[in-house]
């Protein structure tokens, strides 16, 4: 059969009636019971007329499983490469569907569709055009508008979730599918809709779609954001996020720190006095927060104050929202990393990091090229979808902990080269080398990848934290190879760096999980107070003893 043939049939004759019920006489009791199917919604679809039914796209059997919800037959658009197979096209057809040419206007198709809905049938249309998963819903396309206004048929807002799980490769796995059906949305019929007017319905429509996708636990798109944090970092990315088009507010340590940058012209002058804030960006203490309506909570904080933090604002974080976590550093002396720290303490969807080259005031003005780490891939994709609508490049990953490692490793490498940099160029390139390659050790033990240190996290912060001058860690580094002790580098900058804290921390991980680590170990002894810096750098480069020779990793 022809692409027309199939119109012609799903415009005259509908579907074959002795096929469609014997399949779905079989389909539904098997989606019940190996789907778990659970329907929510269906008084509100009407018995008999015509029915427009608007749903998300996560999987090719959304058309079967949103069939059950309704007691007659449903007629849906697919593209037209199922339909390149006669046998294939002939069952699709039966069963409902009809061709469409998607990326184009097919107005044969929409002629297809109100002549189904003329003659009192049902039509389900996914205005995203394609499937779309993981992650938040996409942007509805305005057709669903156009054929609510020409036919003045009854729109239905539906939304599936766990159908985008079910299927691995060739195999259709056991997973709980969800349907949920709001009340039917009614518009004027118009007989020549605008293309505004058709996007202006598409607007209303949608929202209600959004409304039931949030009802069964799917993820929101990022209409709020908190950061809770106004260092350098935290406000570059409250700037971005606003920029974006997201509603934001900045949280500070204190009220001072609020008044004080709206009294300096809404500049933060102490940490960001190239920025000057949006008129629209919300800048208050921490406290006053409205945390419980943000989508997306980043946690811009030192990795010495996120347990503090954690505990005076998790609690008021929504179970739905994301949290970002921007700490460099592990919490604990048991080795934990800030995303272990916060998913065990936040009951929340979904944490996640972001890591990589991300100079504040460089990052505002030019963006960034960073990368987010989470092992929720719905967070991950809507991550990608913010930060890139606020002017960074995005690549993501599922290793967290290789992430939040190759982050520890890039701040200790930094301290360990401006450390010893006194002793000559070549013991500061050696101390850094030794020290990421001990801590790239520790985390593949823990599961990390390779990559994740060869890349934007690992080696990409690294370079970028050594040209530029003003990196906390690297004049720490500075300060502690000048004989300067570790109490008196943070007074002395006026800010935190994060490798002080987290050098010996690491090391006594790397000790415990039986990562050998002499040079790790040594930095760490000088941050103690236990070693003088310049014996710790000579020995970094000094021949080592018969019969023990260091094997490179």
């Amino acid at each position: 059969m022809t692409q027309n043939a199939h119109l012609d049939r799903a415009r005259t004759n509908g579907v074959n009636p002795l096929v469609y019920w014997i399949v779905r006489g079989l389909f539904q009791p098997f989606f019940h019971v190996y789907f778990r199917l659970s329907r929510v919604g269906r008084e509100h679809i009407p018995v008999t007329g015509p029915v427009i039914f608007a749903a998300n796209h996560r999987s090719f059997l959304d058309p079967f499983v949103i069939a059950t919800m309704a007691r007659r037959p449903m007629y849906y658009v697919a593209k037209k490469e199922l339909f390149s197979q006669r046998l294939q096209g002939w069952f699709l057809n039966s069963l409902g569907a009809f061709p469409i040419d998607r990326g184009h206007a097919d107005e044969d198709a929409m002629g297809t569709a109100r002549q189904i809905l003329e003659r009192g049938d049902c039509v389900l249309i996914f205005p995203e055009g394609t499937r779309v998963r993981p992650g938040a819903l996409g942007r509805p396309k305005r057709g669903v508008g156009r054929l609510a206004l020409e036919t003045g048929a009854p729109v239905v807002p539906l939304a599936v979730i766990g159908t985008e799980a079910i299927r691995r490769g060739w195999r259709i796995r056991p997973h709980k599918v969800r349907i949920r059906a709001g009340r039917p949305l009614q518009f004027p019929r118009v007989e020549h809709p605008s293309a505004e007017l058709a996007g202006a319905v598409t607007d209303r429509i949608w929202p209600n779609v959004m409304l039931q996708w949030e009802w069964l636990g799917g993820l929101p798109p990022v209409r709020r954001a908190a950061v809770v944090g106004a260092g350098a970092w935290g406000t570059a990315i409250a700037v971005s996020l606003q920029r974006a088009g997201i509603e934001v507010q900045l949280g500070c340590r204190t009220a001072a720190q609020a008044d004080a940058i709206e009294a300096a012209g809404r500049v933060n002058a102490r940490y960001l006095p190239e920025v000057t804030l949006p008129g629209d960006l919300s800048v208050v203490k921490a406290s006053e927060l409205d945390l419980e309506a943000a989508d997306l909570v980043v946690l811009a904080v030192p990795t010495g104050a996120l347990p503090a933090v954690v505990a005076e604002h998790g609690a008021r974080v929504r179970s739905r929202a994301g949290v970002l976590v921007l700490a460099k550093g592990l919490v604990g002396a048991d080795g934990s990393t800030p995303v272990e720290h916060v998913a065990a303490r936040v009951g929340t969807a979904a944490v996640g990091c972001l890591a990589g080259p991300g100079h504040a005031a460089d990052a505002v003005a030019n963006g960034a090229s960073l990368v987010a780490a989470s092992d929720d891939p719905a967070f991950l994709q809507q991550l990608g979808e913010v930060f890139g609508a606020a002017g960074f490049q995005i690549e993501t990953s599922a290793d967290v902990v290789g992430v939040e490692l190759a982050s520890v490793a890039k701040n200790a490498a930094v301290l360990a080269a401006s450390a010893a940099a006194a002793a000559g160029p070549n013991a500061a390139g050696a101390a850094a080398g030794k020290v990421f390659s001990e801590v790239s050790e520790y985390a593949r033990r823990r599961g990390g990848r390779a990559e994740s240190f060869t890349g934007l996290a690992g080696a990409g912060d690294l370079v970028a934290t050594v040209v530029e001058a003003g990196s906390r860690n690297r004049r720490a580094g500075e300060l502690l190879g000048r004989g300067v002790a570790r109490a008196d580098i943070e007074p002395t900058l006026g800010q935190t760096a994060e490798a002080l804290r987290s050098v010996p921390l690491v090391a006594a991980a790397l000790r415990d999980a039986g990562v050998r680590a002499p040079v790790l170990a040594g930095l760490a002894a000088v941050l103690e107070g236990d070693e003088d810096v310049a014996t710790w750098a000579a020995g970094v480069t000094a021949p080592a003893q018969a019969g023990k020779v260091r094997r490179a990793a």
